[in-house]
């Protein structure tokens, strides 16, 4: 279950939200220095971002989750943290499935 879609969703979730987080600090760092880490941070989170919706996109197809869930999962990554919020949700469900013994 390592390999699986929302494996790799739940592996992007957290350094997407950390991410956006650096993105807004440099935004007011720019704005309040001389510091301009902006467009570097732009396109890193901007590239983390597209891999958090291809892997939404994937998960949500594989798994066959209901639109609510994909939904609620997009929102957490336009929200700031919301990005660990979701790792943490995936995270325990995958540990929920692990301890379900799997039947050939």
């Amino acid at each position: 279950m390592q390999n699986s879609a929302a494996h790799r969703l739940r592996l992007v979730s957290g350094p997407e939200g950390l991410s956006f987080i650096l993105l807004l600090v440099c935004s007011v760092l720019k704005r309040t220095t001389s510091f301009d880490a902006v467009p570097v941070m732009g396109m890193v989170h901007g590239l983390l971002f597209i891999a958090y919706v291809a892997f939404l996109g994937l998960a949500w197809q594989k798994n066959g989750w209901p639109a609510k869930r994909a939904l609620l999962l997009f929102v957490l990554s336009i929200v700031p943290t919301g990005g660990f919020f979701a790792e943490r949700m995936l995270a325990r469900e995958e540990r929920g499935r692990a301890a379900v013994p799997q039947t050939a």
